[in-house]
C-alpha cells in the first residue's frame, strides 16, 4: 500500500534465520519500506507478537503508525489531488485502460489517494480496500472533502478478507492493484482467487510493482561503486523481515512499530497463480524503470522514474493485465 504504494525505496533487510523465527515468535499491506534497516537485536525495535498472526498485527501496527506519519506536516502533498488534476505514474499512465463509466476496486489502498484518482480519471464509482483502520478513516474524509462521498467506497479488512467484506464482489470492471502492495502478503495463490472473485466475467486486472528480480538486490550490501548486491533469495519463500528506520516520503524516523514481514513472489508463481484462479493473461511487460528511488545508484529522468545509469542491467518494474473468463 505507496500508496501504496506502493514508492519503494532502497531497503536494508534483517536476514530470517532460525534464531531469529524463535525471537519473533513465528510467521506463517500498500506501500514502500524506507531505505535504511537496523536488525532488532542490535536497534532495539522490540519483537512480534507471537502466534500464528505475528505478520499481521506486527504489519497492520506498522501501517497504523505510518499512515499518521503521511497524513502529518511533510508527508503527503495532496495539492494535486485536491486541485483535481492528480496523474498516475508514467508506466500507469501509459497502460490503464479507459475507465470512463467503469467500477473499480482498489485492493490495499493505504488511505485512498490513488482510489480517487481513478475518479478523476473517468471511473463511475470505486471501492478502497485496506487493513488499517487510521488508513480507511482518512481515506472516507479526503473522499468527502473532495466530494466523492457517493462514489467511493472504503472498507476495513485484510486482504484475504476481501470477499466477505466486500458485497458486491464479483461486480467490478477493473481491479486495481499498485506500487509495493503485493509484498506484505505471504500468499500469492490466494490473493489471485481473491482477484478474480472481486471481477465480473470479462472485468480485468491492472497489476503494476517492483519487479521480484529487483527485489533481491539491497543497497546494505552495496559494491564500492554504489551497486546494490545480492541479499534475499529469488525462490526462498520465507518471509524477509524488515526493522524500519526510514519512510519512504519522510525521511529518516522512529517507529513504535518497526517491525514489517514481506515476502518476494517469483513472476512465475503471479501469472500462474491468475490463470489458476480463472483468469487470461493479457500482456506482461518488464521495465527497467520504477517510479522510486528503489536504490540509491538509480538515476530519476525527465518522465519522474528511475532508472539504471548506463546499461538496463536487469528489470526494476513489471506491469500486466489480466481478465476473468
Amino acid at each position: 500500500m505507496f500508496e501504496r504504494t506502493n514508492r519503494r525505496k532502497s531497503e536494508r533487510r534483517v536476514p530470517l534465520t532460525a534464531s531469529f523465527m524463535a525471537l519473533l515468535g513465528g510467521v506463517g499491506q500498500y506501500g514502500l519500506p524506507g531505505s535504511k534497516r537496523r536488525s532488532p537485536a542490535t536497534a532495539g525495535c522490540g519483537v512480534a507478537n507471537s502466534g500464528e498472526a505475528a505478520w499481521r498485527s506486527a504489519n497492520r501496527a506498522h501501517w497504523d503508525e505510518r499512515t499518521a506519519i503521511h497524513l502529518a506536516p511533510g508527508g503527503y502533498n495532496f495539492a494535486t489531488l485536491r486541485e483535481g488534476r492528480a496523474q498516475f505514474a508514467a508506466i500507469e499512465r501509459d497502460e490503464l485502460p479507459p475507465l470512463a463509466g467503469k467500477r473499480a476496486v482498489h485492493l490495499q489502498c493505504h488511505f485512498g489517494a490513488d482510489t480517487l484518482k481513478l475518479l478523476q480519471h473517468g471511473a463511475a464509482a470505486v471501492v478502497g480496500l485496506d487493513f488499517s483502520g487510521p488508513a480507511i478513516k482518512a481515506a472516507r474524509a479526503l473522499a468527502a472533502e473532495l466530494g466523492f462521498a457517493d462514489r467511493a467506497r472504503f472498507v476495513e479488512a485484510d486482504l484475504y478478507d476481501a470477499v466477505a467484506a466486500i458485497p458486491d464482489a464479483g461486480t467490478f470492471d477493473v481491479a486495481y492493484v499498485t506500487w509495493g502492495a503485493i509484498c506484505w502478503l505471504p500468499d500469492i495463490s490466494r490473493w489471485c482467487e481473491i482477484v478474480a472473485k472481486m471481477l465480473r466475467p470479462g472485468g480485468s486486472l491492472y497489476l503494476a510493482d517492483g519487479h521480484p528480480a529487483a527485489l533481491v538486490l539491497d543497497d546494505a550490501v552495496a559494491a564500492s561503486d554504489g551497486t546494490p548486491g545480492f541479499y534475499t533469495p529469488y525462490f526462498s519463500g520465507d518471509p524477509v523481515i524488515y526493522c524500519e528506520s526510514e519512510d519512504y516520503i519522510v525521511g529518516e524516523t522512529t517507529f513504535k512499530n518497526a517491525i514489517t514481514h514481506t515476502w518476494i513472489h517469483p513472476l512465475g508463481e503471479i501469472v500462474t497463480g491468475l490463470i489458476e484462479a480463472g483468469m487470461r493473461l493479457d500482456w506482461l511487460h518488464e521495465h527497467d524503470a520504477v517510479p522510486w528511488r528503489m536504490f540509491r545508484v538509480l538515476v530519476r529522468e525527465a518522465q519522474g522514474l528511475y532508472r539504471w545509469p548506463g546499461k538496463p542491467w536487469l528489470p526494476l518494474a513489471f506491469s500486466l493485465s489480466a481478465t476473468r473468463l
